[in-house]
């Protein structure tokens, strides 16, 4: 066997697996047995609810009211979404989900949860403007 590993450029004990997957099983044995794995513990509908938080304004992003005032829908709340605070909100909702992986999730699917900022910072005016 530790030939065959060494051929095929693998773990001896990988080689025992398979021997004996064929030994019990034929060539039936030597088939990928589909399925292996940690399986998904979020549902596709708990990872859109995700998805669409960020879609929606931060609960402590202050607007500007009827009356001109600034408020924000719970100034306790973050004024930006981060990956903590999306992870908070979805737990609030009910989705038991970390931190990185509402990260993988965001990025999986393109979606991003940051604000791009310039280092120039805002633009000012000149005299040709």
């Amino acid at each position: 066997m530790p030939a065959i590993a060494d051929e095929l450029r693998c773990n001896p004990k990988t080689v025992r697996r398979w021997l004996h997957r064929f030994n019990c099983l034929g060539l039936d044995g030597l088939e990928d047995l589909g399925g292996q794995g940690r399986k998904r513990w979020i549902s596709g509908a708990e990872r859109s609810r995700i998805i669409g938080l960020v879609k929606q304004p931060p609960p402590g992003r202050l607007t500007v009211q009827a009356d001109g005032e600034l408020a924000g829908a719970d100034e306790s709340g973050p004024p930006e979404w981060t990956l903590d605070a999306l992870a908070a909100e979805a737990g609030r909702l009910g989705i038991e989900v970390g931190r990185s992986q509402v990260r993988r999730i965001l990025l999986a699917e393109g979606v991003r949860w940051r604000r791009t900022r310039s280092w120039t910072g805002r633009r000012t005016r000149t005299s040709r403007d």
